[in-house]
C-alpha cells in the first residue's frame, strides 16, 4: 500500500536548485518564481552563480545554485530551504548545510556513482551518513527517467540530458502544487524557435509531475499561504530589468530621450541587453568599446539634452571616475549604475557586497560631490532608477545609484505601475525670457537650490560651452582666481545638500521606544527588516529605518538617529556606512554588524549580532 502523502501549512517555503553549471538550475528556478508569482504568491530569488566561467562537470568549483522563497510576508530567499534538488554530488556537498532540519532533499541518484563521488571529493560511499544529513531524502532516478521518456523522441543523448533539469521541476510542481498549465506557457514562450525542444521539456516536466503524483512520494507536500493583492498586472521582475524599466518611465515624465553608453561587465551587463531591446521606446543604447568610453558618450548625450546613463559595476566605477568629475564641474545630469560586486579588481564577479560605497561617495580627484542612492530590493530598483535620474535632471548633478549583486540578478513579485502613479519631471530648462533679456551665461543658477539652467543645444539664442577647467562664477568663462574657485567648490557643494529637501524623509518601523535602532543600506533590507520582525515575535524590543538617499542624507537623520541609545549599522563590508555617519553625527554611539563573503546576509547572523549587541548592556 502507498504510503499516504504529508501535507504541511505554511506561510512561505524556500526551494534551492542545484546542480552543474550547464544543468539549466537559473532556468527551472526562474519558471518555478514566476509561476509562483502568477498565483499570487509573494516572491524573492538568490540565483548563486559559480565565480569559474565552466569548471569541470561534476566538481565543487562547478555548482550553480537558485533559491527562492514563495509565500506570504517574504521579503528575503530565506536562510534554509524547506526542499532542496541536487543534481548531481558535489550539488549536494555544497548545499546540504541550508537544508532545515525536517527538510526534502531530492536527489538524481544516477548522479551518485563512485566517479561522481571521487569528483567532488568524498571520503566513503555514503555521501548521506557522511554529511550528517537528518532532512528526508527523496531517491528518484532522474536521469533514467529521462532517458526513457525521451527514448523515442529522435533526440540524441546530449540533447536528452539537458531535459532531466524539467523532471525536477515537475517534481517540485507535484510537491507545491504549482499549476502545470502556466508551466507549460512559459515553457512554451522559452522555447517558441524550437518546437521540438518544447515538446521534449514538456513531456519530461509531465513525468516528473507523475512520477511524484504516482508514488505518492513518501515525503511532505506543502500547501503555501498567499496575501491578497493589490489588484493590477503581476510580473516576477529582477533588479537589473526593474532599473531598466525604470530608466525608461523616467525618459517618459521628463521627455528627454534614454541614452546608454556602457560596457559590458558582471552583474551588470543586463541592464545593457534589456535597453537594447527598446528601440520602439526611442532608446539608445551603445555598446562601448571600454569604460571610459561609455561614460564620455553619456556626458556628451547629456549635453546634447538627453537622459543620460553609463552602467557598470566596481571595477568600471573606478575607470569611470575621471569621466563622472568632468560631469560635476560641468554640471551635467547623469546616472552612473553601479551593480556592485566582491572586489578588489576583478575579485569575485558573480558575488555580492556593499563595498563601492566610499569609491562612489569620494573615488574622484578634488571636491567632487555627487548624489549617491541605493535600492532596497529587486522591484524597488525601479522607484530608484526612476528617482535617480529625476534627480540628475532636477537638480544638473552626476547621480550613482548603487545596486548590487543580490538585488541585480534576484527577483522579487512586482505589480506593474500605472504611468500616473509616478511623477512628471521637470529639467530646470533655460526661460525663454532670460533669453530675450540677452546675456546669458551657462553657470547662471536658480538661486532656491543652487541649479544651473538646461540650456539645450539647438535652442536659438543659448549657444555655449562647458568644459573641465574652472569657470568663473558669473561669466561661465574659464578662471583660476582662488577665491573664484573656493566659491564654485562650495557652490557645488551647497547644490547637492540641498537635495535632502527634495527627497522623503527616514520612516521608523518596529519600536519606536527602543534603546536599539538597526539600519543599513541598500539592498539587505529585506534581511534586516525580517531579523527585527523575527526579535520582536522574541519579545525584544528594536526599531529599523533604511537608507536608499545616502549623499545627502534624509533631512530627518540626525533627529532620528539621536533617539536611541545605539545606532547598530549592518552591511556587506567592514564597516563603510558606518564610518560615513560616524563622521557625520559624531555624538551618536554606533555598533556593527558586518559580512564581507560575496554572500548576502542571512538573518540569523543579524538577529545573532542584535542580540550579542543588546546583551553587552
Amino acid at each position: 500500500m502507498l504510503e499516504e502523502t504529508k501535507v504541511k501549512t505554511l506561510d512561505k517555503v524556500v526551494v534551492r536548485f542545484s546542480g552543474d553549471s550547464g544543468d539549466g538550475m537559473q532556468l527551472v528556478g526562474n519558471i518555478f518564481t514566476n509561476v509562483s508569482a502568477g498565483i499570487g504568491n509573494e516572491v524573492s530569488t538568490f540565483p548563486d552563480y559559480p565565480a569559474e566561467i565552466r569548471a569541470p562537470q561534476g566538481s565543487l568549483g562547478g555548482v550553480s545554485g537558485f533559491q527562492v522563497s514563495v509565500g506570504k510576508c517574504v521579503h528575503t530567499p530565506g536562510d534554509q530551504c524547506d526542499v532542496l534538488v541536487a543534481m548531481n554530488a558535489a550539488a549536494l556537498k555544497q548545499n546540504a548545510r541550508y537544508v532545515k532540519h525536517g527538510g526534502v532533499i531530492i536527489i538524481d541518484i544516477d548522479s551518485f556513482k563512485e566517479a561522481d563521488l571521487k569528483k567532488a571529493l568524498y571520503t566513503t560511499s555514503d555521501p548521506i551518513k557522511e554529511l550528517g544529513i537528518t532532512a528526508q531524502v527523496l531517491e528518484v532516478p532522474i536521469t533514467t527517467m529521462t532517458k526513457a521518456a525521451l527514448e523515442s523522441s529522435g533526440l540524441d543523448n546530449k540533447s536528452i540530458l539537458k531535459c532531466r533539469n524539467f523532471f525536477a521541476l515537475g517534481l517540485v510542481c507535484w510537491l507545491f502544487d504549482r499549476p502545470m498549465e502556466s508551466v507549460l506557457r512559459f515553457l512554451k514562450n522559452k522555447f517558441a524557435k524550437k518546437p521540438a525542444i518544447y515538446e521534449a521539456n514538456a513531456k519530461v516536466l509531465q513525468a516528473g509531475h507523475d512520477y511524484g503524483h504516482n508514488i505518492h512520494a513518501g515525503v511532505s507536500t506543502y500547501r503555501i499561504e498567499s496575501e491578497s493583492a493589490r489588484p493590477g498586472v503581476y510580473t516576477d521582475i529582477n533588479g537589473n530589468t526593474a532599473t531598466a524599466w525604470g530608466l525608461i518611465m523616467a525618459s517618459e515624465k521628463s521627455g528627454r530621450p534614454l541614452f546608454l553608453g556602457s560596457y559590458p561587465i558582471t552583474p551588470a551587463t543586463d541592464i545593457l541587453h534589456e535597453l537594447a531591446k527598446r528601440k520602439d521606446l526611442g532608446v539608445k543604447a551603445v555598446q562601448m568599446e571600454d569604460e571610459i568610453a561609455g561614460v564620455c558618450s553619456a556626458i556628451g548625450a547629456s549635453f546634447a539634452g538627453n537622459l543620460a546613463v553609463t552602467s557598470t559595476s566596481g571595477p568600471g566605477l573606478a575607470l569611470k571616475s575621471e569621466g563622472i568629475g568632468l560631469a560635476v564641474i560641468a554640471e551635467l545630469p547623469l546616472v552612473v549604475i553601479d551593480v556592485q560586486r566582491g572586489g578588489p579588481s576583478t575579485g569575485l564577479p558573480t558575488k555580492t557586497e556593499q563595498t563601492d560605497l566610499l569609491q562612489a561617495l569620494y573615488g574622484r580627484n578634488g571636491e567632487s560631490p555627487v548624489c549617491v542612492v541605493a535600492p532596497a530590493s529587486p522591484t524597488d530598483c525601479f522607484t530608484m532608477a526612476f528617482e535617480a535620474a529625476r534627480i540628475a535632471m532636477e537638480h544638473m548633478t552626476p547621480v550613482i545609484l548603487l545596486s548590487d549583486a543580490f538585488i541585480g540578478n534576484g527577483s522579487s513579485a512586482w505589480r506593474i505601475p500605472e504611468a500616473d502613479e509616478y511623477p512628471e519631471i521637470k529639467p530646470p530648462y533655460l526661460p525663454q525670457e532670460r533669453i530675450d533679456a540677452g546675456g546669458w551665461r551657462p553657470y547662471e543658477r536658480r538661486q532656491d537650490n543652487k541649479v544651473r539652467y538646461w540650456a539645450i543645444p539647438g535652442t536659438e539664442g543659448a549657444a555655449h560651452r562647458l568644459g573641465g577647467l574652472e569657470k568663473d562664477y558669473n561669466t561661465g568663462a574659464i578662471s583660476t582666481d582662488p577665491l573664484n574657485h573656493e566659491k564654485m567648490v562650495y557652490t557645488r557643494s551647497e547644490k547637492i545638500a540641498r537635495i535632502a529637501h527634495d527627497i522623503p524623509a527616514l520612516e521608523l518601523l518596529g519600536d519606536a521606544d527602543a534603546d536599539i535602532l538597526l539600519t543599513g543600506w541598500g539592498g539587505t533590507y529585506g534581511h534586516l527588516r525580517t531579523a527585527v520582525v523575527e526579535l520582536q515575535q522574541q519579545g525584544k524590543k528594536v526599531a529599523f529605518t533604511h537608507f536608499r538617499y545616502i549623499n545627502p542624507l534624509p533631512a530627518n537623520t540626525a533627529e532620528l538617529l539621536g533617539r536611541f541609545k545605539k545606532v547598530v549599522v549592518a552591511e556587506l563590508n567592514t564597516g563603510q556606512f558606518a564610518d560615513y555617519l560616524q563622521g557625520k553625527f559624531p555624538n551618536v554611539k554606533i555598533e556593527r554588524i558586518n559580512k564581507v563573503q560575496g554572500q548576502p546576509f542571512l538573518v540569523k547572523e543579524i538577529t545573532d549580532g542584535l542580540l550579542q549587541i543588546m546583551n553587552q548592556d
